[in-house]
């Protein structure tokens, strides 16, 4: 077995990354079939709990409440609506629901407890339930574990170098304070970022030197293509080719070998045969549905439709981690403390994201309503 390495420079990514391609396949797939099952991908289904508002100025989504998007926000959803939807999915494949919700941070209060009800609800279903909620602190971390919960998301983005340039209402050590804050509780760690946001390969690079530091490497890392949404400070961003995905999700499954890694956000861009490249190059999990929390994605029945072509099968539920056990709240050894943690505000400006936010708001004719 390849042993796990954690101090991957910048300059031995790239190297990787800039390998001849049917090499650089080569090896990616060979490390693969080491550590997983390459006729088996992981089938998951994002849905958002509460969508738009949100106070950050992140230039990628649209949504931050500062842009002027077509978004249609929603207070948080109720726990028998998201039963519902985790019973949906699990009836077309999925066994793993990640609930996102368009929060800075988590606040302790009756919002947040109606998210740990979710998680008790969906993780009962015999389903892993990850959750994206921006920044927690550790008791929070520990309060979802006591729920049930199976996984965090909270992905870095890019490069630190690079974050600056994307984010200024939050600091990259805030992003691994949060996974520091989990890896403290018995949660598995979702990290990873997008590719196509104006970074240079030396960013890209970074970002893999972030993620493959941490020890451990994060148990799943999600590799996105920018959508550029309208509205957005990055709407004008040209798509990245499929060669640029496909080199990425092998570069990925060299660096962090035991890593499930996610080809995410963008495959509606993606043809049949450019996805199966991704997964011979060690991409082993998809979110399936018809949005990925607001953007476009392939409907679950076109994915089944390829799984078959391909021969794949999807994974079953807690086949790399075993199923957490549910506390009731009335159970819990853990009680909300109140805290008012100071995460980050850089104070920097980025010029697109004011340019972004300055633009008046679309007018609405008589022919829209």
């Amino acid at each position: 077995m390849t042993k796990t390495k954690h101090d991957w420079t910048k300059s031995e990514i790239l190297d990787i990354y800039n390998t001849p391609l049917m090499e650089l396949l080569y090896d990616a797939a060979t490390i693969h079939r080491k550590h997983h099952d390459p006729n088996t991908v992981q089938v998951s289904t994002l849905l958002s709990i509460k969508t738009g508002g949100c106070p950050e100025d992140c230039g990628y989504c649209p949504q931050a409440a500062r842009y002027h998007t077509d978004i249609k926000g929603n207070d948080l959803m109720t726990v028998p609506h998201v039963k519902a939807q985790a019973l949906r999915a699990k009836a077309s494949g999925s066994s793993r629901v990640c609930m996102g919700a368009a929060w800075r941070n988590v606040k302790d209060g009756p919002e947040f407890d109606q998210v740990l009800e979710m998680v008790r609800t969906i993780n009962k279903l015999d389903m892993e339930v990850c959750c994206t909620l921006g920044m927690i602190t550790e008791n929070q971390a520990k309060r979802l574990a006591e729920a049930g919960l199976y996984a965090y998301n909270h992905n870095l983005d890019t490069s630190e170098d690079y974050y600056k340039d994307v984010i200024s209402t939050r600091a990259f050590q805030d992003r691994l304070d949060t996974i520091d804050n989990v890896r403290k509780s018995n949660v598995t760690v979702c990290s990873g970022g997008i590719i196509g946001m104006g970074e240079a390969l030396e960013d890209r690079a970074g970002m893999l030197v972030a993620l493959s530091s941490l020890n451990p490497q994060p148990e799943s890392v999600p590799i996105n293509a920018l959508v550029a949404v309208e509205g957005t400070p990055m709407a004008e961003m040209e798509p990245i080719s499929i060669w640029e995905m496909i080199r990425m999700v092998a570069t990925t499954r060299i660096v962090m070998p035991e890593t499930q890694v996610r080809l995410s956000a963008g495959r509606t861009e993606m043809s049949r045969e450019g996805q199966a490249m991704c997964f011979f190059a060690g991409a082993n999990s998809i979110f399936a549905g018809d949005k990925l929390l607001t953007t476009p994605n392939p409907d679950v029945g076109e994915d089944m439709a390829m799984f078959k072509l391909l021969g794949l099968t999807p994974q079953k539920p807690f086949t790399k981690v075993s199923q957490p056990k549910t506390l009731e709240a009335s159970e819990s050894q853990l009680q909300p403390l109140g805290e008012k943690p100071k995460w980050s505000r850089p104070g920097h400006s980025i010029e697109r994201n004011e340019t972004a936010k300055a633009k008046p708001k679309p007018s609405v004719s008589t022919t829209d309503l």
